[in-house]
């Protein structure tokens, strides 16, 4: 939202006990939001992109215009008063207006110019879609990329991205009131780094998995592989790490195809387990359908998943130019 604007409100009561008609700055509610739904100054400030120290400024400030205190400070976090139960309501239903008002504004626009924000399931999406917008920008240089790699779910009906390219269950459907386009299957496969395949044998008992920081999922997918005896060991919180720990020798580990048949230091076990787990979808906000630079990027996008369509198939690189065209540089990748 637009920083600093300052709007007329008057909160009524369902039981006319109290009317709030006061000049309300409309980043103090944006930040009392954050605040209550996080209960941390530091969580609500990282939400919202400014420090700590801004969030507590800001609710300070519309505690002081509301003459009220709206949260407890406790040991455990923020927590609402209240006054605070009484404001959240109102603020919310505030929130979703100007977050329609914006929406509304934005579907209309027609300029080749202005900010695309992307978000992106992994850094292996997140580095494709950047090379395929890349064009896009050069040839209108008006526009501008905010890309992020989060796989929390962002809520798009408040803008907090034009574009999201997420995970969905073959069992699961994407938010109805979403566009959504199913561009890529997500396959998984079974994986250990090509130095030290011979030392990591499946069939030892001593290898080991490497673990990821969802338990219920590492079972299933352990479990239903042809080596579900074998320990997990440690935990990684990102492709990243993981991907990492296995180069180092670490152990064995169960990846997206499409990240680990694009690493030259990684090879598929004998028994690799393929299995079609999810599919990659991109989704945006219906209010945006007419927005050109939106309608632009979504495009490129689904051309990109296009493009590399036998990667994301599972469809493992066998020619040696192509597997390093898609490897990324020696110097970049740790021996």
């Amino acid at each position: 939202m637009g920083g600093g604007g300052r709007w007329a409100a008057r909160w009524v009561e369902n039981d006319d006990v109290s009317v709030y008609a006061l000049r309300m700055d409309w980043d103090d509610v944006r930040h009392f939001l954050a605040l209550a739904q996080t209960g941390s100054v530091r969580a609500a400030g990282a939400a919202l992109g400014v420090s700590h120290s801004t969030v507590a400024r800001r609710v300070e400030s519309l505690e002081g215009r509301l003459a009220a205190r709206l949260f407890d400070r406790t040991p455990d976090g923020y927590v609402l008063t209240e006054a605070g139960r009484r404001v959240m309501p109102k603020a919310q239903r505030v929130d979703a207006e100007f977050a329609d008002l914006e929406r509304s504004v934005a579907g209309d626009d027609e300029r080749m110019e202005g900010l695309i924000s992307v978000t992106c399931c992994d850094s292996t999406v997140c580095h494709l879609i950047t090379y395929a917008l890349a064009e896009l920008c050069r040839e209108h240089p008006g526009l501008a990329l905010v890309m992020s790699v989060d796989g929390r779910l962002f809520d798009l009906s408040r803008r907090e991205a034009d574009i999201a390219i997420r995970a969905v269950g073959l069992d699961v459907q994407p938010p109805e009131h979403l566009l959504g386009r199913r561009v890529a299957p997500l396959l998984i496969a079974s994986y250990v780094a090509c130095e030290h395949a011979q030392r990591l044998d499946p069939d030892d008992p001593c290898t080991r998995w490497l673990g990821f920081d969802d338990p219920k999922v590492m079972r299933l997918v352990v479990e239903t592989s042809s080596y579900p005896n074998l320990p997990t060991w440690g935990s990684f919180s990102s492709l990243e790490s993981l991907v990492s720990a296995v180069r180092a020798g670490l152990g064995l580990t169960i990846l997206p195809a499409y990240i680990g048949d694009r690493d030259p230091y990684l090879q598929r076990l004998p028994m690799d387990d393929v299995r079609h787990m999810a599919d990659l979808w991109v989704l945006s906000h219906p209010d945006l359908r007419d927005n050109a630079r939106v309608r632009a990027a979504k495009a490129r996008v689904t051309a990109c998943f296009e493009e590399h369509a036998a990667l994301f198939r599972g469809e493992r690189c066998r020619d040696a130019t192509e597997r390093h065209e898609l490897a990324p540089s020696a110097d970049a990748v740790p021996r």
